[in-house]
């Protein structure tokens, strides 16, 4: 991760100074199992919460990775499932006022069961499957806020029939 200042002109004319978080861009996984959807829980520490969202991440050591690699690799790494079929989602970006990062986001199914490999930043991860009525119900109650796992849910029921 890099932090800058741009300095830039405006339409108008005028100067102006943007700050910009560069980060690598990272992929999102649904994995979806009949009507179980496989999230993860683990502690954010800007935030100081425990939260519960989709399996996703970054490689920052192979920062030019494939995102249906890359894709693959974290819900291998979080949750130790592999899936025979991946759907392409959709682009999300992050926080494009702020941060230069972007994100894949994709269905995995057909998936089977294995056991996790996760990073130790991830050694107090948690994984579970929600059902789709009760993840929602938990998303109206606030008890699950990521943005990139509410925007990828909705990117998943504008594609369901």
């Amino acid at each position: 991760m890099s932090l800058r200042e741009d300095t830039f002109r405006r339409p108008d004319g005028s100067d102006g100074v943007y700050g910009v978080i560069d980060k690598p861009d990272y992929a999102l996984v649904i994995a979806l199992e009949a009507d179980r959807l496989g999230m993860v829980e683990q502690y954010r520490y800007p935030i100081g919460l425990r939260r519960w969202e989709f399996v996703q991440g970054t490689a920052p050591d192979r920062a030019e990775m494939p995102a249906g690699e890359l894709a693959a690799r974290e819900l291998r790494e979080e949750t130790g499932l592999t899936a025979a079929t991946w759907t392409y989602l959709g682009l999300l970006d992050v926080a494009p006022g702020v941060s230069s990062q972007r994100g894949r986001a994709y269905l995995a199914t057909d998936l089977t069961a294995g056991a996790p490999d996760r990073e130790d930043t991830e050694a107090d991860m948690r994984f579970a499957w929600v059902p789709r009525a009760e993840f929602e119900d938990r998303v109206r109650a606030g008890d699950i806020t990521d943005a990139q796992t509410l925007a990828a849910y909705a990117l998943l029921m504008l594609r369901s029939p």
